[in-house]
C-alpha cells in the first residue's frame, strides 16, 4: 500500500474512533521473545525491544478476556520503549488479589530482566490493576510511573453505575466482571471491593507517578480518575494528571488521537531514567 494511501486510510479510522489495539499505527517489527514469570498458563509476558526504557503493558478485557495489546507494544517499542506485554489470570481463573499478585510479580520480573524500574501502562480493568501496583506499598520503589486509560479505578462505582435503570451494555457487563472478580457481591465481603479500589492504596509520595486519561463519553467515566486522584493528593502524591478527551474512547481507542499518543510517549519520556 502506497504510504499516502495508508497515512489517509489512518487518519480515517482515527476520526471514526476504530483504531484500537488491534489495529494501532503500522511499526516495523522489533526484536519480539516471549518469557514465563509463573507457572500458570496465563503468567508471560512477551517483550518487545532490547533497549531503552522499560514499559509494562497490562491489557484490559473486563478482567475476563484476554484482549490483544501486541499491535501498540510494537508501536510503543518503535518508539524507543522495551515493553513488556504482560498475560495474567484472568476473573474466571482466579477471584482477586491474583491479578495484583501477576501484576507485580510481572513488573519484578521486568525490572530484573531490563536492569531498571519499569513504567507501567494499563487500560481499563488492565487500568485498575496498574494504578494498584503503582500505589501498592511504597509503590514508586517498584514502578516508576503508571500511564492509566480508562482505568476502572473503583469496581465498586462501577458496581453501582452497572445497576442503573439507563446503563449501557458494557457496563451491565462491567458490574457483572467485577462481582466475579471479587467473587462476592459488596454487602458480603466489603473488604474484598475495599481492597480492589485503586485509592485505597494511596499513601503519599511514595506512590508512583499517574497519568490519568478518560473521555467526556467514556462508559468507565472519569469520575474514576477524579476520585483516585484526590485520594492521592489528599496523601500527598504531587505528580497526578487527569485528562478527558473529547468522543466517547475508551482504552486502547483513546490513543486512536494523535494528541493522546504524543502526550502519552512525552509523559513517559519525562518519567524514564
Amino acid at each position: 500500500m502506497r504510504p499516502t494511501l495508508r497515512r489517509a486510510l489512518l487518519a480515517l479510522f482515527a476520526s471514526a474512533g476504530l483504531l484500537s489495539s488491534s489495529m494501532a499505527p503500522a511499526v516495523s517489527d522489533p526484536v519480539v521473545r516471549e518469557y514465563a514469570y509463573g507457572s500458570h498458563a496465563r503468567q508471560t509476558i512477551t517483550a518487545y525491544g532490547s533497549r531503552g526504557p522499560a514499559l509494562v503493558i497490562l491489557h484490559g478485557g473486563y478482567w475476563a478476556d484476554d484482549t490483544d495489546w501486541s499491535r501498540w507494544a510494537r508501536w510503543f517499542a518503535e518508539r524507543g520503549f522495551r515493553v513488556y506485554d504482560v498475560d495474567y489470570r484472568l476473573n474466571s481463573d482466579a477471584a482477586w488479589p491474583a491479578q495484583r499478585t501477576d501484576a507485580l510479580a510481572a513488573v519484578d520480573w521486568a525490572a530484573r530482566h531490563s536492569g531498571t524500574r519499569p513504567l507501567v501502562l494499563g487500560s481499563s480493568a488492565g487500568g485498575q490493576i496498574a494504578t494498584v501496583a503503582g500505589g501498592y506499598g511504597e509503590g514508586a520503589t517498584r514502578v516508576r510511573g503508571v500511564v492509566a486509560l480508562s482505568p476502572v479505578a473503583s469496581p465498586l462505582r462501577a458496581w453501582m453505575d452497572g445497576a442503573r435503570a439507563n446503563a449501557s451494555s458494557r457496563q451491565q457487563r462491567l458490574r457483572k466482571e467485577a462481582r466475579e472478580l471479587a467473587s462476592c457481591a459488596p454487602s458480603v465481603c466489603p473488604a474484598q471491593w475495599r481492597s480492589m479500589s485503586a485509592s485505597a492504596y494511596a499513601s503519599g509520595p511514595g506512590d508512583a507517578p499517574l497519568l490519568l486519561i478518560h473521555s467526556r463519553g467514556d462508559f468507565v467515566p472519569p469520575a474514576h480518575s477524579r476520585d483516585l486522584s484526590t485520594a492521592a493528593r489528599d496523601k500527598g502524591l504531587g505528580d497526578i494528571t487527569v485528562r478527558t478527551e473529547r468522543g466517547s474512547a475508551h482504552g486502547a481507542a483513546l490513543l486512536s488521537s494523535r494528541a493522546v499518543r504524543e502526550a502519552t510517549v512525552a509523559w513517559l519520556r519525562s518519567h524514564s531514567p
